[in-house]
């Protein structure tokens, strides 16, 4: 059971790992995570009585 739950535990770590790494090469390769830009107004009503 052990083996199992040490299997387990090496895999998330590498998944982790991978997750990392593709996040700072992943530019390179032509991943873009930023956001997009775009300027969105909508008109407030405001009801101050």
């Amino acid at each position: 059971m052990s083996r199992v739950f040490k299997l387990l535990v090496y895999l998330i770590v590498l998944g982790l790992i991978g997750l990392v790494g593709y996040a700072y090469v992943g530019p390179y390769f032509g991943a873009d995570f930023s956001a997009p830009q775009e300027e969105v107004r909508v008109p407030v009503t405001l009801d101050a009585n």
